[in-house]
């Protein structure tokens, strides 16, 4: 549901009394889709706008406002706001799930026809989203979850991995456990013993993903190995040429002669070579 808290009233504004704010980029496809809901069904949304003088600024309603132009509507049915805040009131809108627009396109054929329907969503069909081949694999008890919206559409499409009565099962045990995550179907179902499950044409099944999921895991411990086997020889192949070094340093530093050269013309260095030794023999 949309919040009203900065809306005011409805009224039918002239629609050359609106002014769009700074246009959307969409995808084509989006347009299409809004123009053919236009037209199959009309303006339902009302636009929401702010008033500035004797215009209303449209808040919501930019991508429709030239179709309707184009279309020879008149008049718009708007809502007026009482701040003028660049918010879309689609984001107010709580999204349907797959369940209940399930419920709304079944409740929708009740009075229109399918090609209708799908014109108004831009669609070529509106079959899918009735999820009528899902529902038949579906036991009765789990398929009255997901059109109750207990169950996701994903975690619905896990349980019809498994047959009917290991459905239910799970379904036993996401009640007792109040977790109805696809996580918790998706963990269940890689549970079911082989005689409890549905058979699919798919070769992608969540069991063979397990095991897609042990090689590619097996592969990224071996390229770790690797890796690690790399470092090692170079940090051994460092920590030799670093004692080198200092070996190195230490008979330049214990040479009579060089020591009272570097103390007498590169005394900072001579100080940097005794830090070295004395922190290798610490």
């Amino acid at each position: 549901m949309i919040s009203h808290a900065n809306l005011v009233n409805a009224v039918d504004v002239p629609i050359v009394k609106l002014v769009p704010r700074n246009e959307r980029q969409v995808s084509k496809k989006y347009l299409q889709r809004i123009e053919a809901s236009l037209r199959a069904v009309g303006l339902i949304d009302p636009f929401v706008v702010f008033r500035q003088g004797d215009n209303y600024e449209i808040l919501d309603g930019g991508l429709r406002y030239p179709m309707l132009l184009e279309m020879g509507v008149e008049t718009v049915p708007c809502i007026v706001a009482n701040q003028r805040e660049a918010f879309t009131p689609n984001r107010m809108v709580n999204q349907l799930t797959a369940s209940q627009e399930m419920r709304m396109l079944r409740k929708s054929l009740e009075e229109l026809d399918e090609s209708t329907i799908a014109s108004a969503l831009g669609i070529s069909g509106i079959s899918h989203r009735l999820n009528a081949g899902l529902l038949k694999r579906l036991d009765p008890l789990v398929a009255k979850a997901f059109e109750a919206g207990k169950l996701s559409l994903q975690s619905a499409k896990e349980l019809a991995l498994v047959k009917p009565e290991r459905q239910t099962e799970i379904l036993a045990l996401m009640e007792s456990c109040n977790d109805y995550s696809v996580t918790f179907a998706k963990g269940m179902v890689l549970k079911t013993p082989v005689a409890k499950r549905a058979k699919t044409n798919s070769q992608r099944t969540p069991w063979n993903r397990t095991e897609e999921k042990k090689t590619s895991l097996l592969n990224r411990l071996r390229e770790a190995e690797q890796q690690q086997d790399f470092y090692s020889s170079l940090y051994r192949q460092y920590a030799t040429n670093l004692m080198k070094l200092v070996m190195y340093v230490r008979s330049l530093v214990s040479n009579p002669r060089l020591r009272e050269y570097l103390s007498t013309k590169y005394p900072e260095q001579l100080e940097i070579f005794e830090q070295i030794i004395n922190s290798t023999e610490a």
